[in-house]
């Protein structure tokens, strides 16, 4: 059952668009990506807005595209009658490919659409809106998504390392001996 289960996320994960490594992280305008909370959301009449909210991508749904598998997305969050209005404004995600990694981060311009196609989430029962980890919900992008690649200093030292590694270690220095021969 977990082997189907793996071969069925795995031909899932192939079917839909994602972004290989490259200089730029690009994403068309209007192209969707399933997203989550990481944390609970609450919104009521008493709070309804919540503005640095972090959001993931997950993969798996049925978004047109996918992002990095370390990604995040900074947005804000409004109480809007009976939805959650949620707008995004940052990422940053890291692509990594066997021991290199590349790092994109920068603005994106994105909001919620709940499974019925509509702008906002509809999260609401009794005066309280929720949204939970568990929750998938679909990010659409208002505009193009074009981000270059950022320095990686963690790499350039890993390179450094691994050239590094085939050179002889250094001798240590002979240190006289403490009991005094």
């Amino acid at each position: 059952m977990i082997k189907t289960s793996a071969s069925l996320l795995m031909a899932a994960a192939l079917a839909v668009p994602t972004l290989a490594m490259s200089d730029t992280l690009e994403l068309p305008s209007d192209a969707t990506v399933d997203a989550q909370v990481i944390d609970v959301l609450t919104l009521t009449a008493q709070a309804p807005e919540q503005d640095d909210l972090v959001i993931h991508p997950v993969a798996g749904g049925d978004a047109s595209h996918t992002l990095p598998e370390y990604c995040v997305v900074v947005g804000n969050a409004r109480l809007d009658g009976d939805r959650i209005r949620l707008t995004t404004k940052a990422l940053t995600c890291i692509e990594t490919d066997g021991s290199e990694s590349e790092i994109y981060s920068g603005e994106i311009s994105a909001a919620a659409y709940g499974a019925d196609g509509d702008f906002g989430i509809p999260a609401c029962q009794d005066g309280e809106c929720r949204l939970t980890p568990q929750q998938t919900f679909q990010l659409r992008l208002a505009s193009d998504l074009a981000i270059e690649q950022q320095d990686n200093p963690a790499a350039e030292i890993n390179a450094q390392r691994r050239q590094g590694e085939g050179a002889a270690a250094p001798t240590p220095a002979e240190t006289p001996d403490p009991v005094g021969d």
